[in-house]
């Protein structure tokens, strides 16, 4: 069975973001970027059902700039077999990517396509879902836990009352939760090794897709800074606090 994962360059979650100057968006100048968090694990999950025999190829996919490479590459060294990049100018919103990952899929055929639930710079949490509506196949989000069993998938998710499990028909679509799993680190031999792994690169022409405009941007701003707050000797002195300062009683 062929396993899909898609990726997504973002800034490097220990870097603290800054707002561009006429609040624009943000400023990526000189900026260190990385695989998305949630797609490294959904990497991992591939990397280890193909461990498991339960996968024969892992092919990873990703949307951008030429600089995307960098990190698909990086799948590579963690085990991905080849990657196909998808090159475009333009930061595609989510409607496009599951629009352009339905293509790649059309193409492949895999037999399960996974994906991080979110990203963690528009935190959006829509291409997963959308590209099950679009290639019509049977989704499992926010995984903890994934078992291939014959020709259904079980996705194991987290809920207010506790777990849930879904039996999915193959082919489906899987996003990941944190708890899936803990990714590996790349090994300096195979991050040797990816430079000579395939990487595909096509255009959205290539796929048939037009990339449309759907979303605006106004304005991106920096949360306000929030006041430290105090402590109060008793119970009297939070009511009247709350009641005559904060006025939410």
């Amino acid at each position: 069975m062929k396993l899909i994962v898609s990726v997504k360059r973002v800034i490097d979650y220990n870097i603290k973001v800054r707002v561009k100057a006429d609040n624009t968006g943000v400023d990526l100048a000189n900026v260190k970027m990385a695989l998305n968090p949630f797609c490294e694990i959904a990497v991992e999950e591939a990397i280890r059902l193909k461990e498991a025999g339960v996968a024969s190829e892992v092919v990873v996919v990703s949307i951008g700039p030429t600089a995307v490479q960098e990190q698909l590459r990086t799948a590579l060294a963690l085990g991905a077999d080849r990657a196909i990049h998808v090159e475009t100018d333009e930061l595609p919103e989510p409607l496009n990517v599951a629009k352009l990952l339905a293509k790649v899929i059309e193409a492949e055929q895999p037999g399960l396509v996974i994906l991080g639930k979110q990203s963690i710079d528009s935190d959006n949490n829509q291409v997963g879902q959308m590209l099950a509506a679009l290639a019509g196949r049977p989704q499992g989000t926010f995984a903890s836990e994934v078992k291939v069993e014959g020709g259904k998938v079980l996705v194991t998710r987290e809920v207010d009352g506790g777990l849930r499990t879904l039996s999915l028909d193959l082919p489906a679509i899987v996003t990941t939760d944190l708890r899936l799993n803990e990714p590996r680190y790349a090994k300096l031999p195979d991050i040797m090794k990816a430079k000579r792994k395939p990487l595909d690169v096509k255009t959205p022409a290539d796929l048939g897709v037009e990339l449309k405009q759907h979303i605006t941007q106004l304005k991106v701003e920096t949360p306000a800074q929030r006041e430290a707050g105090i402590k109060v000797d008793s119970v009297d002195a939070l009511i009247d606090k709350l009641k005559n300062e904060a006025k939410v009683i």
